[in-house]
């Protein structure tokens, strides 16, 4: 696959707004195994390989394990992850499939049960923006395989 647009180069400046809302995200105190299971998740939903491997490969850097991470498209079968973290694959899979059910009460009250209100804003940020990126990846066409995560 040949990368259609090279968007970083063409427009930096959107790109480093993007890259502020990350730096925010960082720094908001959601942990950080959290939001790189969310990222997957959301990738892998839609089928993003470059988002898809980077934050596979950002989530072991950071401890995850094979077993989670081979687990997490089948997570509400799997037994190895805590309440918070259901709740949080269940948004993500809500708002990532949002004209599927428009984020519906349940799956919003059970993240509220886990989450405060800060928290549930910011989780719903880092949300849209792994699928913002993920869609910027397709549309362009970024290939996967070469990214490597900063050394921790």
């Amino acid at each position: 696959m040949e990368t259609r647009i090279e968007y970083a180069k063409v427009a930096p400046a959107a790109v480093q707004a993007l890259i502020h809302v990350e730096t925010y995200l960082a720094k908001s105190g959601l942990p950080k195994s959290l939001t790189e299971l969310v990222k997957l998740r959301a990738s892998q939903i839609n089928g993003c390989a470059f988002c898809i491997d980077m934050h596979w490969k950002d989530a072991r850097a950071h401890g995850e394990t094979e077993q989670r991470l081979y687990g997490l498209s089948a997570w509400r079968e799997a037994p190895y992850y805590e309440p918070n973290e259901r709740a949080a694959l269940a948004w993500t899979e809500a708002l990532t499939l949002i004209t599927e059910g428009h984020a519906p009460d349940s799956v919003y009250e059970e993240v509220r049960r886990h989450f405060d209100d800060k928290q549930t804003v910011d989780l719903s940020i880092a949300i849209g923006m792994i699928n913002l990126w993920n869609r910027l990846a397709l549309a362009v066409r970024v290939p996967a395989g070469s990214y490597q995560p900063r050394k921790l």
